[in-house]
């Protein structure tokens, strides 16, 4: 393959299905993909397999757009699927909502030499022709476009080495980091999960010759996961099993824990899940948690400590995003020195508390409920990869104060309650010592993501995001009314954050 094209050989149709899947797998909105090839070479057969996996139904009807020159599709992108075999002029392209299409979703095109001039200048091009042993492809396009497609089809090489080649692929979700998961349809009763977690790029130093995330402890490699993975279950914990890896690319295939979760279906929090949940928080904690995990062939995994640079890094998000976004203008200079005063003091008296392993994101999208089960097993934990020794309070803060669901306050009480009577924090001290901890942990994670969701916007392009700012404002407008909140509480109302319309 020259680094400029992808080139393929597909001894039959299911081959050609499978590509299809596979460039269906990492499509994105804007994409255009031109098709290109004699009649009969199998540009139609391509796109109805890319159609149906984007729709997620493999018995879709996808006619050829012949006659009728254009098909649209819903699916996780939306597509256009434009024949331009009979278009009269390339000015035509506009009637068939071409630009629309690129704006709202992806274009897949059949003849694109018709469209002239006006074909966009970042499309892919999928070029086919037949050949003795099947056919031929040929992928030429930008180099992010090339490098998404080729990590794709080193996903299904992964799938092939396990056993799988076969099998179905369809997109399941992506996350706030590199990190996309697919469901793959095998062997049993549930599809696999298939995790792909390319190696995190570092980005820019910024401060003492290290990058943010180094800064913050965000794991880098799928090392990190397959070491908490196996740990978790060692203790008699329900993480998913690891049916394959690729530690050096980044690529899992796990048990699929199931579908259900802590939420109901009008997204409402399941209190006695959430109560389960806690205890099953203070199960894990309270077990002995070495610094060194074991990952595979004597690689090793250290935990991080959660210190006092990573927890600064993350609520300097706030300054640096948040701020600006919701009020126009930087952050002064005095202003940062009087928030980096009252974390100093705030992180310092969280490093006090009780420490231990932290999940980090114990919350709704990463427990599985599993009400076939007893006990501790009725939960699956399926997110701990970026896990550190630090305070214990910040998990139960997680899952108390949600990030993605509106829990009442009520009911943050009682997880917070229950996870303290599972601990056994008794006294009156131990309790006043634990609510401060977790006053400040909730603070600080929710500090964090007012900046970090936005940034997800701006830099991102993850606008979906936005959406969770009213809750996350609210969730630490709440933990101000804990005394030891008072300076922060009057900074946050100088800032006038009750007050930001989002």
């Amino acid at each position: 393959m020259a680094n400029n094209e992808l080139r393929l050989d597909l001894p039959d149709e299911a081959a050609t299905n499978r590509l299809g899947e596979d460039i269906a797998a990492v499509l994105a909105k804007g994409d255009a993909i031109a098709l290109k090839g004699d009649l009969g070479a199998g540009k139609t057969t391509l796109a109805r397999a890319l159609v149906r996996s984007l729709a997620g139904d493999p018995d879709l009807d996808v006619p050829s757009p012949t006659f009728t020159l254009v098909q649209a599709y819903e699916g996780r992108v939306p597509v256009l699927h434009l024949d331009l075999y009979r278009l009269g002029s390339p000015d035509e392209l506009e009637e068939l909502g071409l630009d629309e299409g690129l704006e709202n979703g992806a274009v897949l095109i059949e003849w694109p030499e018709r469209a002239g001039e006006l074909l966009p200048e970042q499309a892919i091009t999928v070029e086919i022709e037949t050949a003795s042993s099947g056919r031929r492809v040929r992928i030429r396009g930008d180099d992010e476009a090339l490098s998404r497609i080729r990590r794709s089809l080193d996903i299904r090489h992964f799938l092939e080495q396990s056993g799988l080649g076969d099998a179905d692929r369809r997109y399941l979700l992506g996350d706030a980091s590199v990190r996309a998961y697919e469901t793959v349809s095998a062997r049993g009763p549930r599809p696999l999960i298939l995790m792909n977690a390319p190696r995190r790029t570092l980005g820019p130093v910024i401060r003492n010759g290290k990058t943010y995330g180094e800064i913050a402890h965000l794991a880098h490699s799928v090392a990190s996961f397959v070491a908490m993975d196996r740990a978790l279950r060692e203790r008699g914990f329900a993480a998913p099993e690891i049916h394959a890896q690729d530690l050096e690319k980044g690529m899992l295939l796990l048990e699929n824990l199931g579908n259900s979760g802590i939420v109901s279906q009008d997204g409402s929090p399941i209190g006695e899940r959430y109560l389960a949940s806690a205890e099953l928080l203070a199960a894990i904690h309270a077990c002995n948690w070495p610094a060194e995990l074991p990952v595979a062939n004597g690689l090793t995994h250290r935990l991080p400590p959660y210190d006092r640079d990573a927890m600064m890094i993350e609520v300097e998000l706030f300054l640096d995003w948040f701020m600006p976004f919701a009020s126009g203008h930087n952050a002064s200079d005095a202003e940062r020195i009087e928030f980096h005063a009252i974390w100093d003091d705030l992180i310092a008296r969280l490093g006090k508390s009780e420490s231990g392993i932290v999940l980090r994101d114990f919350h709704s999208p990463n427990i599985i409920w599993r009400a076939d089960r007893q006990g501790h097993d009725r939960l699956g934990i399926i997110d701990f990869q970026d896990a550190l020794i630090g305070p214990s309070a910040y998990d139960v803060a997680s899952l108390a104060f949600d990030a993605r669901i509106d829990v009442p306050s009520d009911l943050s009480e009682e997880i917070v309650e229950t996870y303290r009577q599972a601990q056994g924090l008794s006294s009156a001290a131990e309790r006043e010592r634990f609510e401060e901890a977790v006053a400040i942990a909730a603070a600080q994670r929710n500090t964090k993501i007012l900046g970090l969701f936005v940034r997800l916007d701006r830099r991102d392009g993850k606008p979906y995001y936005l959406r969770h700012l009213p809750r996350i404002r609210d969730y630490v407008m709440r933990t101000l009314d804990h005394p030891v909140m008072e300076r922060l509480r009057d900074f946050y109302l100088r800032a006038k954050l009750a007050e930001v319309p989002l």
